[in-house]
């Protein structure tokens, strides 16, 4: 399973599927990030977190956590 957390910068990818439970899945969604959705990864931080990515039309960062969530193509 392939997750946001280990795309590269640079990569453009679709989303496949969310993982996860309530609030933190709701939020997740609320975010603009749904099934078949395309993310661009922007920047990574020197550590790994967070992550800025672009997501219909909006940079958005997301921690290492939720990004490994959010499985990818």
């Amino acid at each position: 399973m392939k997750t946001l957390r280990t795309a590269r910068v640079g990569d453009t990818v679709k989303v496949v599927k969310l993982h996860g439970e309530g609030a933190v899945k709701r939020r997740i969604m609320d975010m603009g990030l749904t099934k078949g959705v395309e993310v661009h990864i922007r920047k990574v931080a020197p550590l790994g977190d967070p992550i800025e990515v672009t997501v219909r039309g909006y940079e958005l960062s997301l921690r290492k956590a939720d990004a490994e969530m959010i499985e990818i193509e």
